[in-house]
């Protein structure tokens, strides 16, 4: 089953949610924009099916903000707590991809181990 909602720039339909992968196809009015947002832990993924989807985000390891036009058949990826954005140059359908990618070097240690 998908869950459809509507947007102030067209609607999204999830078609897969799990607790670490999300698949959403999106349809945006030629115009239509997102909101500037981050994600805290997700990856954001952008394929265009259709149309021309403008991606802007504002890099965080450096003052730039970079700006994609994806076309039909082209991907690109946002790192979790950049902010971003999307807008269409046409009406498009596309899909977003969100994932959580588990880190080797998720511990913080309060004690050292040792033998008894």
């Amino acid at each position: 089953m998908t869950t459809k909602s509507g947007k102030a720039w067209g609607e999204t339909r999830a078609l897969f949610q799990r607790n670490n992968v999300e698949l959403h196809r999106i349809e945006v009015r030629g115009g239509g924009y997102c909101s500037k947002h981050r994600h805290a832990h997700k990856w954001n993924a952008f394929y265009v099916e259709k149309g021309r989807l403008r991606v802007t985000v504002w890099k965080n390891d450096y003052a730039l903000v970079d700006e994609t036009v994806l076309e039909a058949g082209e991907y690109m990826e946002v790192a979790p707590r950049e902010y971003h954005q999307f807008d269409a140059l046409e009406d498009t359908v596309a899909y977003e991809l969100y994932w959580v990618e588990l880190q080797a070097s998720d511990i913080e240690r309060e004690s050292v181990g040792g033998v008894v």
